[in-house]
């Protein structure tokens, strides 16, 4: 029964992801004129994300610590990643957030040209070059004030063991001088394991948002990244 509940709410998604991506050209064109950061299509797209988790019975999302975030202003986002969930999780954050993704995603019909539409982070991992681009694109966005999201383990844990970080996000907020917030999602690895295709019952998935860290309060990059996920796996032990 659960492996036809899934089929269904995956058709689901394919049935519906056109009517959503059309809303998105709507709204991309209506505020091209004035919107420069993109944050109502941004909004909209987090209410697209949100959609597919109320949707689905099996899942209940929580978010604390909403006040570590503001609405104006640059940031980093340094979240844990242990599934494909992740992102419309944290979509329920409802921030003005662009977010830095591998270059597959970017290749999606309709989600994927929803993310160009937005002007997200595309990378292609390993690739020094495509980096070094990433890394450019989050200053030009930070700059602007928009913050930017990344999952500095650089890839899904497949078994929820967090991951060693990378330096990217911690360079960045190093180098801007803006707060970097830790985020510590958690359940999503059971809602849907890395390769799953099978939902899980009953997944109690919390997105707690933890006190943002001022990077002039540490020596290095590597300090700052090390204490980030120090806060992070501090915080997904205690679930």
């Amino acid at each position: 029964m659960l492996r036809v509940l899934s089929y269904a709410y995956w058709a689901l998604i394919v049935i519906t992801c056109p009517f959503f991506f059309a809303g998105a050209v709507l709204i991309w064109l209506v505020t091209l004129p004035f919107d420069r950061r993109k944050v109502i299509l941004h909004q909209y797209s987090c209410a697209w994300a949100v959609f597919f988790i109320v949707i689905n019975p099996l899942w209940k999302v929580r978010v604390t610590g909403r006040e570590h975030l503001h609405w104006r202003g640059p940031a980093v986002l340094a979240a844990n990643h242990a599934s494909l969930i992740d992102i419309l999780v944290l979509f329920q954050l409802f921030r003005p957030f662009k977010w830095v993704s591998k270059i597959e995603n970017f290749k999606l019909p309709f989600i994927g040209w929803n993310m160009r539409l937005n002007g997200y982070v595309p990378l292609l991992r390993g690739d020094r070059t495509s980096v070094m681009e990433m890394l450019e694109r989050c200053s030009k966005l930070l700059k602007q004030g928009s913050p930017v999201l990344f999952f500095p383990e650089g890839t899904r844990s497949r078994d929820g063991t967090l991951r060693p970080f990378k330096d990217g996000a911690f360079q960045l907020a190093r180098r801007h001088d803006v707060p970097l917030v830790p985020i510590a999602v958690h359940g999503t690895g059971a809602a849907l394991p890395k390769h799953g295709v099978v939902l899980q019952e009953h997944v109690d998935a919390w997105v707690e948002i933890l006190e943002p860290m001022d990077p002039a309060d540490y020596p290095s990059v590597e300090a700052l990244r090390d204490a980030a996920r120090d806060r992070i796996a501090a915080a997904l032990a205690t679930r």
